[in-house]
């Protein structure tokens, strides 16, 4: 069963001990980061955290919902995060064969056909409370770092409609509050709402937009979706859910969001305003300079009788932002293997932050095969901005990081295995010399055969004989261990 809303995930969280309540008064400058932040630095990512007193506020606030393995695969009600892969594989294997552009789309058609298409009311819990005079500092919203240029709205899923087809987008982004009524709107180049801002802009259009903040986990978790363009994450969180997510029109604008909100904030972008924007401490770790974003106009505020304000905290890894982008990673490797079925598996790694590095094992078939790889990948829409991207054999255990780097460090020629280019890179990349674009790196470390200009022969790994292996181990007790 679909969780109805973000309280009855946080009440099973509660139920689970998963969720820790705070009942003194914390403030939510810098405090509830730094407490946050300690939480996801302990043993397998600690609690969720609910603090009941926040100072200036009346509204309570909720963090680190998602902040590891159990809680992510809780929150998407699987027993493990593979699951959604699978289920996405049994859709695949459905599909006529095609080009990989229709298959993927043909996927997502079948998942629209099997009743999660998002369902329309006309009454909903988010709209119990209606105020056209709105002030933002109301609510309890966090300055997580000292050199943050203001306040953050950090977990907002931010709804926008393509203004020639008519398609609606969810994407998170953070806003910078700079008063009562207005923020930033830092949706970067390469993200569905600034394609839709740039459409708007060439029509001399003001862009309508709306943002929910707080709903059950599948639609907070699909906001974040690396999805295709022109697929509506509000269908993919009904695939997540297996249940339609329930959308209501905005109060001031023909936007629709997710009817069990806990707070929409609605208003518009004009499309020739930009504004300094940052900086703002990263889930990179480190602070993303001041530049110029939109503005959004916050015209009406609804919300809940009693509201919980969630919000994320990003920085050094591992943070809550981490669990989720393992949970994307093994959901769309499926998607991968439409293109490259020889692909085993795929580790992101944490300290990669999603976007600097991506490992993957392949059933290795003809010389040179791991380099075509290599720039296939660089050619898969977000796998664009991976910086190094490394591609071993099959009976390497990627997710074993140990055992991979000691494979890889000793079967890597540098001049021959290494291939060094240029591309896009994710906007938050602060090392390359010129903003979005910059250097990248493959490495080829499968075993070399002749052909790939390898001249001698392959050195065979190191192995027990397995009666040995069995005959110790029947005896292990008896070595006084």
């Amino acid at each position: 069963m679909a969780y109805n809303d973000l309280r009855e995930f946080l009440n099973l969280l509660e139920k689970k001990g998963l969720l820790h309540r705070v009942s003194v008064e914390v403030d939510p400058v810098l405090e509830i980061a730094e407490i946050t932040d300690r939480m996801c630095k302990s043993p397998s990512g600690g609690k969720a955290l609910f603090f009941e007193k926040v100072k200036g506020s009346e509204i309570p606030v909720v963090t680190n919902i998602f902040g590891s393995f159990e809680r992510m695969r809780l929150a998407l009600e699987v027993e493990n995060l593979d699951d959604i892969g699978k289920r996405i594989e049994k859709l695949i294997h459905q599909t006529p064969p095609k080009t990989l552009k229709d298959k993927i789309k043909t996927v997502f058609e079948l998942i629209e056909i099997r009743k999660y298409l998002p369902k329309r009311v006309n009454k909903a819990a988010c709209q119990e409370v209606i105020n056209h005079n709105p002030d933002l500092t109301k609510l309890p919203i966090l300055k997580t770092w000292p050199k943050d240029g203001g306040r953050f709205i950090t977990f907002p899923m931010v709804f926008t409609r393509d203004p020639e087809t008519g398609k609606q987008n969810c994407g998170m982004y953070r806003m910078q509050v700079y008063d009562e009524k207005t923020t930033g709107m830092h949706w970067h180049i390469h993200k569905d709402a600034a394609t839709h801002f740039r459409k708007y802009k060439e029509l001399g259009k003001t862009m309508p937009v709306a943002v929910a903040i707080g709903s059950d986990p599948a639609v907070i978790y699909s906001s974040t979706a690396p999805l295709p363009y022109g697929i509506d994450e509000m269908v993919f969180a009904g695939f997540l859910r297996q249940s339609p997510v329930e959308m209501v029109k905005c109060v001031t604008s023909d936007i629709e969001v997710p009817a069990n909100s806990e707070i929409v904030l609605e208003g518009y972008v004009e499309p020739d305003e930009l504004r300094d924007e940052g900086p703002f401490g990263d889930h990179t770790g480190f602070y993303s300079p001041v530049d110029k974003f939109p503005v959004f106009h916050v015209t009406c505020i609804t919300h809940r009788k009693n509201p919980i304000y969630p919000a994320t905290v990003v920085g050094k890894p591992p943070m809550e932002d981490c669990y989720m982008g393992k949970a994307t990673e093994r959901i769309f490797l499926p998607l991968l293997r439409i293109q490259f079925p020889e692909i085993i598996d795929m580790n992101l790694p944490m300290e990669g932050v999603f976007h600097n590095a991506a490992i993957v094992s392949i059933k290795k078939q003809y010389p040179g095969h791991g380099k075509k790889i290599i720039h296939g990948l660089w050619g898969m829409g977000q796998m664009m901005f991976s910086k190094l991207i490394i591609v071993v054999d099959e009976d390497v255990n990627v997710q074993d990081l140990s055992t991979t780097a000691w494979k890889v460090l000793n079967n890597v020629d540098w001049q021959r295995d290494v291939i060094i280019s240029q591309g896009p890179v994710d906007e938050l990349d602060h090392a390359s010399s010129m903003p979005r674009f910059g250097g990248k790196m493959g490495i080829d470390a499968t075993r070399k055969t002749r052909e790939e200009g390898m001249m001698r022969d392959w050195p065979e790994e190191i192995t027990q004989a397995e009666e040995i292996k069995e005959l110790v181990t029947k005896r292990w007790h008896e070595y006084g261990f």
